[in-house]
């Protein structure tokens, strides 16, 4: 009898013992799908364009700078990002005609213009009030000059840069874009966001070379300058771009490439 208790008990020993090592071999097995899946996920990156389109009072069109939004756009893309492209207004974004010149080609521009899909969302981007900072690792401004009559003075968009850097995510501005930092403030909610930064944007020069420096509302280089930014430039329109923490800018439309190369640097 005592044979038997002894057995009965020395058996529930070895099955508990099997059970508990199953256990945390499933639970390391689930751990191990835990990690395979979160590496696996997506960058997840929001293009911010304009919806302004008019260049002030001279009657022609402008809008975002087509080499400015291809570039980025494909350089992420190609290493699998996913992107959303969302405007003020919604709907189509306007192309700045100049941009999409012969002059302007580039092999991106190129790329762009062969691109269905990628015009296609152009036509339809997403409205901006509507875009949740949480959905996001990271946002993207192209330039052109439609930034400086618009996204410098959206509350959606300030509200939104202002909540990316909260959650230290990263930033990019290239060309005209830093113009939506012009009233973005540092989670203090009192000082600017460039104040004490290292900067870089379209510089006077550049701007007094295209003819608008008493078109514009006003000059990128100034207010980043204006505002506490550390502002540095190179020789115009060479490619340039700086970060200073999350937030990274450049200088011109060369620089796009640039500031696509930090922003996938600093989302790995």
């Amino acid at each position: 009898m005592n044979y038997i208790k002894s057995a009965v008990l020395i058996l529930s020993i070895i099955t508990g013992a099997a059970c508990k090592n199953e256990t945390k071999q499933t639970a390391e097995e689930n751990s191990e799908v835990t990690i395979t899946t979160k590496k696996e996920e997506k960058m997840k990156i929001l293009f911010v364009l304009t919806s302004h389109d008019k260049l002030g009072d001279t009657g022609k069109k402008t809008g975002f700078w087509v080499e400015e939004f291809a570039n980025p756009y494909y350089t992420l893309l190609d290493k699998g990002a996913e992107i959303t492209i969302a405007t003020p207004n919604g709907g189509a974004a306007p192309i700045d005609p100049s941009s999409d010149s012969p002059d302007a080609a580039t092999a991106d521009t190129d790329r762009f213009n062969d691109d269905a899909e990628a015009k296609e969302r152009i036509a339809n981007t997403k409205k901006l009030s509507d875009m949740n900072p949480d959905d996001f690792d990271a946002v993207f401004y192209p330039g052109g000059h439609g930034p400086l009559w618009d996204l410098a003075n959206d509350e959606a968009s300030i509200a939104l840069i202002e909540t990316f850097n909260k959650q230290k995510k990263p930033i990019a501005f290239v060309c005209h874009a830093p113009a939506a930092l012009k009233s973005v403030k540092d989670v203090d909610g009192k000082t600017p966001l460039v104040k004490g930064k290292k900067v870089t944007g379209f510089t006077n020069s550049e701007e007094a070379a295209v003819g608008l420096t008493d078109v514009v509302p006003f000059l990128v280089e100034d207010m980043l300058s204006e505002n506490g930014g550390i502002y540095s430039k190179i020789e115009d329109w060479g490619a340039y771009a700086i970060q200073d923490g999350n937030l990274i800018t450049g200088q011109n439309p060369a620089s796009s490439e640039k500031v696509a190369e930090k922003l996938l640097e600093a989302l790995k």
